[in-house]
């Protein structure tokens, strides 16, 4: 399988000046896409950017991406172009079980190495796994102790109440200011 890797240091700002400032990430996204795509000689979908990058871009919200990002990339044989972030992992594939011919399988069958792997990797973790052979064997059963009831909160005195301030009687006429000292 052979596989093309690069790094670039891919330019944003001529890109995303060319659109208002509430799509300026967006529009670096795509340019970043178009960049991969053009260098790497494939389509604009078989492009895949990966997680670390997009969080780099968007890191300071729609309105001010970077003005250029460093990147490593990966083509496959499919054409599938991997971006990442510089300096970070890709992500491995799982790796699909081998294939085995008919003469593997009757010679695993006749030596029994297969068997013998599977019963050391997975040992009986729970106590009712060595109890599989017996029939009428009881699983243990927990006993649960049981809890206290809450007490209940004891109620608080009531706070004497402080007698109402007296108001004082709304005058029944307008009071002049004294003229003349």
């Amino acid at each position: 399988m052979a596989t093309l890797e690069r790094t670039y240091i891919i330019p944003l700002r001529k890109e995303f000046q060319k659109v208002p400032t509430y799509k300026k990430s967006k529009k670096a996204m795509k340019a970043v896409k178009e960049f991969m795509a053009r260098h790497m000689r494939t389509d604009m979908e078989n492009v895949k950017v990966m997680r670390e990058l997009n969080l780099a871009i968007w890191k300071h919200g729609i309105r001010n991406p970077p003005h250029k990002v460093k990147v490593q990339c990966t083509k496959d044989d499919k054409g599938v172009v991997l971006v990442q972030l510089f300096g970070k992992p890709f992500p491995q594939a799982p790796k699909a079980p081998e294939k085995k011919g008919i003469a593997a399988k009757v010679a695993e069958r006749i030596t029994g190495k297969k068997e013998e792997a599977k019963k050391e990797t997975t040992p009986p973790t729970k106590p009712e796994a060595s109890n599989e052979g017996h029939a009428h064997a009881k699983p243990e059963e927990k006993k649960e102790t049981p809890k206290p009831a809450p007490k209940p909160a004891a109620p608080k005195p009531a706070a004497p109440k402080a007698p109402a301030p007296a108001q004082k009687p709304a005058p029944t006429h307008r009071q002049t200011p004294q003229q003349g000292h």
